[in-house]
């Protein structure tokens, strides 16, 4: 049993998905959670209530600079932070087809919810675990990130390539600090997001995954629970695959 007592965990994207199931695994290993949404409020007081523990923070992470006001509510609840866990992400369509002004909109506010954002926290994490001795970064990514991604959704995939490539610097540049980072990377999941796609190309999806079904989000969870316990130190800078071997690096 993995024992989170003591952390002050920050989740984005907490109300659905990844992150819902994320809140609801470190809370019963006994971390005290705060649940970042954007848009979701309902969804965030039902997750907070069935998890415990939970303090609330809403931010829409698609405005510039709203991640620094996010981290101060969030460090203000508890003065502390010890992980931080980025899942909050986007993914729209864009087409090469689309008309110039709405392709480059959708690019931009990929990148700023999925890359700049995060990136921002991240920053904010840094100085903090700085003066504390330490602490945890697990930035959710994707298999796209490696593998590419369909042409209407080549932005998601560059934004998470971006995600990949800010924590292997992170790992690298303040691990002697005490700070360690790391990446997941998962393929399809149950997800609300994903939910009307894997459900018009199931027979499609399941052929490409070795196992023959999605993640469900508990997986990813579980992996990111394991991570912020501190358990594998050494493990720094690297980005686990939760793909059911779809894609095997």
């Amino acid at each position: 049993m993995i024992d989170l007592s003591g952390k002050t965990i920050l989740v984005t994207g907490g109300s659905r998905g990844i992150g819902a199931a994320t809140t609801k695994v470190l809370a019963k290993a006994g971390a005290k959670v705060v649940l970042h949404y954007g848009r979701s409020q309902l969804e965030a007081e039902k997750v907070a209530e069935e998890a415990g523990n939970c303090h609330i923070v809403q931010a829409d992470l698609s405005k510039p600079g709203a991640a620094l006001g996010l981290w101060q509510k969030a460090l203000a609840w508890e003065g502390q932070l010890d992980v931080l866990v980025n899942n909050a992400g986007v993914a729209p369509y864009a087409r090469v087809e689309d008309e110039f002004y709405e392709w480059n909109r959708v690019w931009n506010e990929t990148l700023q919810v999925n890359l700049i954002a995060l990136a921002d926290l991240c920053r904010e994490a840094i100085w903090h675990f700085r003066a504390k001795g330490g602490g945890i970064l697990i930035n959710v990514a994707s298999r796209a990130a490696f593998r590419g991604d369909s042409p209407d959704l080549m932005h998601y995939a560059a934004s998470k390539g971006g995600v990949v490539a800010l924590t292997k610097s992170i790992a690298r540049g303040f691990g002697q600090e005490g700070i360690l980072a790391y990446g997941i990377a998962p393929g399809w999941v149950e997800t609300e997001m994903a939910a009307d796609y894997i459900r018009q190309h199931a027979a499609e999806i399941a052929r490409d995954i070795p196992i023959g079904t999605v993640a469900p989000p508990q997986d990813i969870a579980n992996t990111i629970a394991f991570l912020a316990a501190g358990l594998a130190p050494h493990m720094t800078g690297a980005t686990l695959d939760i793909n059911g071997a779809s894609y095997v690096r």
